[in-house]
């Protein structure tokens, strides 16, 4: 669905830039064949920074390049950016000589025609097309008059997901020359608290790669910055080429303390699960492999590679088996079969002797194997706790029997009938993708493609280990139906190990105090069921106009202009002002099972000395020492707890002996502290009487 968003986007600037016969350039900013080497035509290149800000694993990317034309004639600038296929484009500008146009996204039919129309008429126009196996390619062109600057500005976002227990964001850089600033920066973000974070280029030695970057975590925050000099541009010291020309890629992780975590933000709320330590479940695996004529050669080759690799991972309470379709459809055993040794082994020489042949008849092939994974369920041929899945690998279109697609669609789409998942893996260019996308989804799978490369092999095994490790099936995760509104999917046929689970939803009251988040699924040993309680009891902090709401469910430090607040998880808040005062604010929670009990804070203040002399109000005015005297001890009404006369401020006061509890250095049970009490709402202790300190309406 993701490659469907990014081939139906242009960015269209409809200006009224026109081409009135300016010379044309080669030049790329950004991309393949992006600019010969040194720059010519008088572009210069001067600056690409990619700014990025990752909060709670969405990822909002700004990419900022600046350009002067040098020349004595106007030249025609192009600019290609690869972004990621799961992102989408939510802003995009050209600036020349400080007049700013700004772009407008269309959909796909729409986009087409006025992209043409544009371009037919010289004005300026953008387009997403697919580029490669991670990226889609933006590419847009405009006429810079000499002497003027250009900067281009794109802003896109996505989704960053879970993979093999990694989020990964995926960045491609090739300026194709050197540039003055050339920078990467990343802040990340993630309430879980983060606890791994790594980044890595394919196109520089660790050796010359450590020098240019740097990257850090703690607690909440990481940051990777890289930010490589002129010479570490040069592919050789004396070079005036850039060695930049790759994959540049971030990857982290975040702490689990509990299977699920959920967010609450202006009214929305975002759940991710992904449970980690349970027992593998056992699969019911049917390899559907197109073996026609067009797989002859390397590609043949590349898939008994991978299956092999692939059959050396298969667990042995697994079970398996091979269709092999051309222009006829065979298998290797007449059922599934567990993955003992023996039929392992057995399975290996049958890899092997895969041969290329005929036709391709996809739809009695994907048949074949459907109807086997249905007769093992209901013959018990497999285990009760198991799940079943169909992997089809093809490389062209049906061509043999039954070849329509929407036709092929349908007599899948009833013989599996929602009870397990289709997994389509799509061999190459010469393909229907979007029909084996199509396909794949309505039975609750996902279509990948499979590159024509030295690696393919890998590619394919790459993906098998994405689903080789089923943890949880027929996951459902259910809210109050009364509280969530225009909820995300939130049925899943699997939950596999290294993945997340992301559901979000709209609150149907943003007053709500909480509500219970319940997961259920089907275990390898038993049923699960977990539950996360949330609430959005806020804390607000307000600088000036700008507002920032967390909860007691969040561990946050937040520093700006001399002042820390730091948010402890059902603890407490700790406040301070640069090395001067602290205050701590304690969430108490009470027994909730007693309906008059509710939750209270109290404030405390921590070294009040630091306090100015001026520091006034109920607790300011005790914040520095002033003189008392205690005498005259009696027995009070309560024999536990004597009578005394207090002489402080020039009066006589009857004060009674007790306790009370400082929670500053145990939040939880506190310490008992021996105090006087002052009657009488402190009168005579306060300056004037208590009703001075009330502001009515505070809240």
């Amino acid at each position: 669905m993701a490659s469907a968003l990014w081939s139906c986007l242009v960015l269209a600037l409809l200006s009224g830039l026109a081409a009135s016969g300016f010379p044309r350039s080669p030049f790329r900013l950004l991309g393949k064949r992006s600019l010969p080497d040194g720059g010519v035509g008088g572009i210069d290149v001067y600056s690409t920074k990619i700014n990025c800000k990752v909060t709670s694993r969405f990822a909002h990317n700004v990419v900022i390049t600046k350009a002067v034309n040098r020349a004595d004639t106007a030249k025609e600038v192009s600019f290609d950016m690869e972004l990621p296929k799961t992102a989408f484009i939510t802003k995009f500008t050209l600036t020349i000589d400080g007049v700013t146009y700004p772009g407008t996204i269309k959909e796909k039919e729409v986009a087409k025609k006025q992209y043409e129309k544009a371009v037919s008429q010289g004005k300026t126009a953008g387009l997403v097309k697919a580029s490669g196996r991670k990226l889609e390619k933006f590419t847009v062109s405009v006429n810079v008059a000499a002497g003027s600057e250009v900067i281009f500005e794109l802003t896109y976002e996505e989704l960053l997901k879970r993979n093999k227990g990694k989020y990964e964001m995926y960045l491609k850089v090739q300026p194709k020359q050197l540039i003055q600033h050339f920078e990467i920066e990343a802040d990340i973000y993630e309430p879980q608290g983060i606890s791994t974070l790594d980044a890595e280029a394919s196109f520089i030695t660790n050796d010359l790669l450590g020098s240019a970057l740097t990257k850090s975590f703690s607690g909440k925050k990481g940051r990777v910055s890289f930010k490589p000099t002129l010479d570490q541009q040069r592919s050789c010291p004396t070079c005036t080429d850039s060695l930049l020309d790759g994959d540049f890629t971030i990857t982290y992780d975040v702490n689990r303390e509990t299977p699920g975590n959920v967010q609450v933000v202006n009214g929305y709320f975002v759940h991710f699960f992904a449970p980690q330590g349970l027992p593998v479940v056992p699969k019911n695996v049917v390899f559907v492999i197109d073996v026609s004529g067009s797989m002859a050669g390397r590609k043949i080759q590349q898939t008994r590679d991978a299956l092999l690799k692939i059959l050396d991972d298969v667990k042995e309470d697994d079970y398996l088996n091979f269709i092999l379709f051309s222009g006829d459809v065979t298998t290797w055993k007449d059922n599934l079969v567990q993955a003992t040794p023996e039929n392992l082994q057995e399975a290996r020489e049958f890899v092997k002797s895969i041969q290329d042949q005929g036709m391709t008849n996809i739809n009695d092939g994907l048949l074949r194997g459907i109807s086997m994974l249905n007769k093992a369920r209901e013959e018990h041929m497999v285990p009760e706790r198991s799940t079943s899945i169909v992997i089809m690998l093809t490389d062209g279109d049906a061509n043999v029997g039954e070849s329509r697609p929407e036709k092929i669609q349908e007599n899948v789409r009833n013989a599996i009938g929602g009870k397990f998942p289709l997994y389509n893996l799509g061999f190459g260019n010469n393909l229907n993708y979007n029909f084996l996308e199509s396909m794949a989804l309505e039975n609750h799978g996902i279509a990948r493609r499979i590159y024509e490369d030295s690696d393919a092999n890998l590619q394919l095994q790459g993906f098998y280990e994405e689903v080789a490790n089923p943890l949880l099936t027929n996951v459902e995760l259910a809210y109050p139906e009364n509280a969530i509104l225009d909820l995300t999917q939130n049925n899943y046929q699997h939950f596999y190990d290294g993945s997340e689970i992301v559901v979000a939803g709209r609150l149907l009251d943003d007053h709500l105090n909480s509500f219970k988040a319940d997961v259920k699924g089907h275990g390898a040993i038993n049923d699960l069921t977990f539950t996360e309680e949330v609430t959005t009891e806020k804390i607000t902090l307000w600088n000036g106009a700008v507002r920032n709401t967390f909860s007691w469910l969040d561990t946050v430090m937040v520093t700006q202009d001399g002042l820390s607040i730091a948010i402890n998880r059902k603890k407490d808040m700790i406040v301070s002002f640069g090395d001067g005062v602290t205050f701590v604010i304690i969430l108490h929670e009470v027994w909730k099972k007693q309906p008059s009990h509710h939750d209270f804070l109290g404030f405390y203040v921590v070294d009040s000395h630091r306090m100015s002399m001026q520091t006034h109000g109920l607790l300011g005015q005790f914040f520095h020492p002033f003189d008392f005297k205690v005498s005259d001890v009696r027995q009070g009404s309560d024999p536990t707890k004597p009578d005394a006369t207090m002489v402080v401020k020039h009066h006589r006061l009857t004060v009674t002996r007790g306790s009370q509890k400082d929670y500053r250095k145990d939040a939880s049970i506190g310490t008992k502290v021996i105090c006087w009490f002052v009657h009488n709402n402190g009168e005579g202790l306060i300056d004037g009487v208590h009703t001075d300190y009330i502001v009515p309406s505070l809240f």
